[in-house]
């Protein structure tokens, strides 16, 4: 396989192995939220607001993931090496 074809295979593996784990976190973090409401509902207010506030710290590292993928996709910074390389 050529170059290009691992940029897309390594950019397909990364977004599998960020988003799974930034998913199940996710889940975790909406049903303690939901448990922590159903036994202080006066308290839904400020769990509300700080499972928000998670949840945005979380799903940052996902589009972070993504970012990468992209750039290795599309704006490959080792492109020029890689080229220059198998022309010699």
């Amino acid at each position: 396989m050529d170059y290009f074809t691992w940029c897309v295979i390594t950019a397909g593996f990364g977004m599998a192995f960020g988003v799974v784990p930034t998913s199940l976190s996710q889940g975790m973090a909406l049903k303690s939220a939901l448990e922590g409401v159903a036994r202080n509902p006066g308290a839904s207010g400020k769990i509300l607001t700080t499972m928000l506030i998670g949840l945005a710290m979380i799903e940052s590292l996902a589009i972070y993931v993504f970012v990468v993928a992209m750039i290795l996709l599309f704006a490959n910074p080792f492109t020029q090496y890689v080229v220059g390389a198998a022309a010699h």
